[in-house]
C-alpha cells in the first residue's frame, strides 16, 4: 500500500511545528512527510519539488511582517496552485487577524461584539468621547491576551489615540505572572533549551512589533468567563476560560463544566458553513443566552491534556446526525494535532474512493 505524501510548511519558529511532526510520525504506516520552511527565499521551488498530497499549516501567530508573508504564500499554495492544505486558507485569513476577523464576522451576520477600526485619528476621538462605559482596546496580531486593554475613562481612551497615531501600540512581551502554573511552565523552559530559545525570540519580536496608525475597538461585554468550542474534523470540546481582572483570554485558568449541547449547535453551524474543520472559536454569552464570538483561531494552545470534561470524564461530543453522543476517551493528545493528521487521511482516503 502506498503512503501519502504530506508537507509540514514551517513558520518563522524553530519549534512550532513539531505537534505535526509527532502526529505524522504516528501515522507513519500511511504517511511520509517533509518540512519546508516557508519563510525562506526558495519556498515555492521546494513546494513545486514534489507532488504533495496535502499541506499541513502552522501559521505565524506572533507578529505581523511573518503573519502577512504566511498568508501570501498560502494565497498562492492553495488560490493559485490549487494544492490542498489544512487548515483552509479561509482558515488562517482569519487566524490572529483581528482587524478582518471583525470584518468577516459582520459580513457574514454572525453575532459578535461591535467592534470599530479606525484610520484617522479625529475619528477615533469623536468615537471614543462619545461612549462612556469601558471599551476594549486591541492590536491586530496578538494571543492569550497580549495586547488588549480595557479603558475605562475618556482620558484614558484619549490617550490611547494619542499614542496608536504617534509612538505605536504594542503586545506586553515577557513571561505571564498571572497565569497559573508558573513554576511547572518555567522549569519546562528550562529543561528544554529549544523551546527557551524560541519563547526568548519571540518576546524580543513580539516587544518590536508595534502598530501605528489605527487603532481597533471592540464592545466591552461584562462577563465572568468565555466559553472556548474546539472542532477538529467531526469530534468537539468546550471549556470555559475563566476571567483574571478584566479578561479571559491567556489566563490558563479553565472551567469544566459540563458544556451545554445548545453552544455545539452554534459553532457546528458556522463551521458547517464555511468549511472550518479546525477550530477554537471564543465567545461570550449574553443575558439572554445569545452567543457573541470573540476570537477564531485555527491553531490554539492547549495547557491542560484534555480539551473538555463531562462529569469529570475526559471525552469528545460528535454529531453524525441523531443528536449530540459524548465520547469519553483521551482524544486531544499532542494538543489535537493527532486528529487533525486522522482528518487529512480521512480526507484523502474518501477522495481515493471517489476516483
Amino acid at each position: 500500500m502506498s503512503k501519502y505524501n504530506l508537507a509540514i510548511l514551517r513558520n518563522e519558529s524553530e519549534i512550532d511545528h513539531k505537534p505535526w511532526i509527532i502526529s505524522c510520525e504516528k501515522f507513519s504506516d500511511s504517511v511520509t512527510f517533509d518540512i519546508i520552511d516557508i519563510t525562506r527565499n526558495d519556498w515555492i521551488e521546494q513546494v513545486l519539488k514534489k507532488k504533495y498530497d496535502y499541506f499541513l499549516l502552522k501559521p505565524a501567530g506572533r507578529t505581523s511582517l511573518f503573519k502577512q508573508l504566511y498568508d501570501e504564500r498560502i494565497s498562492i499554495i492553495s488560490e493559485q496552485l490549487k494544492f490542498p492544505v489544512f487548515p483552509s486558507y479561509k482558515e488562517i485569513l482569519i487566524y490572529e487577524n483581528k482587524r478582518y476577523l471583525s470584518y468577516w464576522l459582520k459580513s457574514q451576520d454572525i453575532p459578535h461584539p461591535a467592534t470599530k477600526v479606525f484610520y484617522h485619528k479625529e475619528e477615533a476621538k469623536e468615537y471614543v468621547k462619545k461612549n462612556i462605559g469601558p471599551i476594549v482596546a486591541k492590536i491586530n496580531i496578538g494571543a492569550s491576551g497580549k495586547g488588549i486593554q480595557v479603558l475605562k475613562d475618556e482620558q484614558s481612551k484619549l490617550q490611547y489615540v494619542e499614542n496608536a497615531f504617534s509612538k505605536g501600540v504594542g503586545s506586553s512581551s515577557g513571561p505571564r505572572f498571572s497565569k497559573g502554573k508558573l513554576i511547572q511552565r518555567a522549569w519546562k523552559k528550562l529543561t528544554h533549551p529549544a523551546d527557551l530559545k524560541d519563547r526568548l525570540q519571540t518576546y524580543k519580536a513580539m516587544a518590536a512589533d508595534i502598530q501605528k496608525g489605527y487603532c481597533i475597538f471592540q464592545e466591552f461585554i461584562s462577563h465572568d468567563f468565555e466559553w472556548r468550542a474546539v472542532r477538529i474534523g467531526d469530534s468537539f470540546f468546550s471549556h470555559k476560560k475563566i476571567k483574571v481582572n478584566d479578561k479571559a483570554s491567556g489566563t490558563l485558568l479553565k472551567g469544566y463544566d459540563n458544556p451545554p449541547l445548545k453552544l455545539f449547535d452554534f459553532v457546528k453551524a458556522i463551521t458547517d458553513k464555511f468549511g472550518f474543520y479546525s477550530q477554537a472559536v471564543d465567545f461570550f454569552e449574553s443575558p439572554d443566552g445569545e452567543y457573541l464570538i470573540n476570537e477564531m483561531q485555527c491553531i490554539f494552545g492547549q495547557s491542560d491534556p484534555y480539551q473538555m470534561l463531562v462529569d469529570d470524564k475526559p471525552g469528545r461530543y460528535r454529531n453524525k446526525g441523531k443528536g449530540w453522543v459524548f465520547e469519553e476517551g483521551d482524544f486531544a493528545v499532542n494538543q489535537c494535532y493527532d486528529l487533525r493528521v486522522k482528518f487529512v487521511l480521512d480526507q484523502l482516503n474518501k477522495n481515493k474512493e471517489i476516483h
